[in-house]
């Protein structure tokens, strides 16, 4: 699976990173940070997934979610990889 998916010369993996970092500064901390990453993940990922083709029967479908599950757990996993190499010297 490759995550080179760009929308109008953004790849959607940061916008997706993007967002998680909106959610935090508006107070979003933990548990429910990581899950707001998936659901926006799942959203773009499947919004993503429609705009080349509909997806046609049960599995596109499950293909699309899995997608967009993927792109906010790799949004999710960034962004904590980030942070623990950002904070290994302070």
């Amino acid at each position: 699976m490759n995550f080179d998916q760009v929308v109008n010369g953004i790849p959607l993996v940061f916008v997706v990173l993007g967002l998680v970092e909106l959610t935090k500064a508006l107070g979003v901390q933990g548990k429910l940070l990581t899950i707001i990453s998936f659901v926006i993940g799942l959203v773009l990922g499947v919004l993503y997934q429609l705009s080349i083709a509909p997806p046609m029967g049960f599995g596109g479908w499950f293909a699309a979610v899995v997608f967009g599950l993927a792109l906010g757990l790799v949004a999710c996993k960034v962004y904590d990889a980030i942070r623990s190499a950002t904070s290994v010297g302070l």
